[in-house]
């Protein structure tokens, strides 16, 4: 018994539906792996001992030497964590003389340095959106952000920053971050030491 073969010319619009279909599964492919590598870069956590100021202060250095334009820190901690120290001892580093007032009540502070430096305390923040009035993404276009709180608009905020969570008992810091920072954690921890 013979079958002939029947080929059936698909429409446009099936076809269509096939490539959105293909497409959507790329892109679902792509957001998982994206997903995936964020979290291997954050895992890699390194702890370094905060015994006093100094070594605070050393810290804060550390994190100024490899700042650049873009870079975002995000400074985790419950309060009397040093997070305000911390973010005053890297404006230092960077060249800052005199006052440096907690953005508490201001949420924003700028400092004209070397490295124009935005500081920002997000502990008041009423929804996450209200980030984008206060100029984050100029800030970064133009210089670096040291972000107080910033568990109060984490979607808003890079995937590239480096993130310090400070603790207070007992008193350290474990520094983790995307993009470039993985590389330069170690250096910054061996130095702060």
């Amino acid at each position: 018994m013979y079958f002939p073969l029947i080929f059936r010319r698909r429409t446009l619009p099936e076809a269509s539906r096939r490539i959105n279909v293909v497409s959507d599964i790329a892109a679902a492919a792509r957001h998982e792996a994206k997903e995936a590598m964020q979290a291997a870069i954050h895992a890699t956590q390194m702890p370094i001992g905060l015994p006093d100021l100094v070594a605070v202060g050393r810290l804060g250095a550390a994190i100024a030497r490899r700042l650049t334009v873009g870079d975002a820190v995000l400074l985790k901690g419950d309060l009397g964590a040093d997070k305000t120290t911390l973010a005053r001892a890297i404006l230092l580093a960077l060249g800052h003389e005199g006052e440096t007032p907690s953005p508490t009540f201001t949420l924003l502070q700028s400092y004209a340095l070397k490295l124009p430096v935005a500081h920002l305390d997000l502990y008041r923040l009423k929804e996450p959106g209200e980030i984008e009035e206060l100029g984050l993404d100029d800030a970064l276009n133009e210089g670096a952000a040291l972000i107080e709180w910033p568990e109060q608009a984490e979607d808003y905020l890079p995937d590239d920053a480096l993130t310090v969570a400070l603790g207070a008992e007992p008193r350290m810091a474990v520094l983790s971050g995307g993009g470039r920072w993985p590389t330069l954690i170690p250096g910054i921890v061996q130095e702060a030491a």
